[in-house]
């Protein structure tokens, strides 16, 4: 069975210390996690991909009310961090990796996510990155709904507050039926 690594949100602008809407040092923590399963999905010969949010100044925008201005497109702050952009660009030329802009929380909200998964028949789906209860959560709501099998590293997940990661983390256990590895 094909799977997918989805490493959502691990941008400038969400880990660095200066980032816009930072979660710090949970985030940075969960690098070497997040970096280690992207050799072994892409060794194996699944998929690894990068839904990274892209914002523009749009006050229509419901993000616009509730955050900072964060993840603009074009600017250093969408762009991946550290290690994983490192890993992204000397990888981002294979057809098995992919990265696209998101302007919602889930994936799935007006992307090609799914049509992209199901064309190369992929429903095991490995959610990292930032922020668990926030874009993460909602990316596995989505999944839930349209059928795919959801697991969980949770090393590498992160968010603002333990509260947020562990409420989450029970969320996608007992709610979503996910595997939390």
């Amino acid at each position: 069975m094909t799977k997918a690594l989805l490493i959502i949100d691990y941008t400038n602008d969400f880990i660095a210390d200066d980032g816009a809407l930072t979660c710090g040092k949970p985030g940075q923590a969960i690098e070497d996690h997040i970096l280690e399963l992207a050799d072994e999905f892409y060794q194996n010969g699944d998929y690894v991909i990068f839904p990274t949010d892209g914002h523009t100044h749009d006050k229509f925008s419901p993000e616009y009310k509730l955050f900072p201005p964060h993840n603009i497109i074009g600017t250093p702050g969408q762009e991946l961090y550290g290690k994983i952009k490192t890993w992204y660009d000397a990888h981002k030329d294979s057809d098995r990796v992919y990265k696209f802009n998101k302007n919602r929380y889930s994936s799935f909200q007006n992307t090609n996510l799914d049509n992209y998964l199901r064309e190369r028949k992929i429903d095991d789906l490995w959610l990292t990155g930032d922020c668990t209860d926030i874009c993460v959560l909602h990316t596995a709501i989505a999944a839930y709904n349209l059928n795919y099998h959801i697991t969980i590293p949770t090393d590498a997940v992160a968010t603002f507050t333990k509260y947020g990661q562990q409420w989450a983390l029970d969320h996608f256990k007992n709610s979503l039926g996910a595997k939390l590895v």
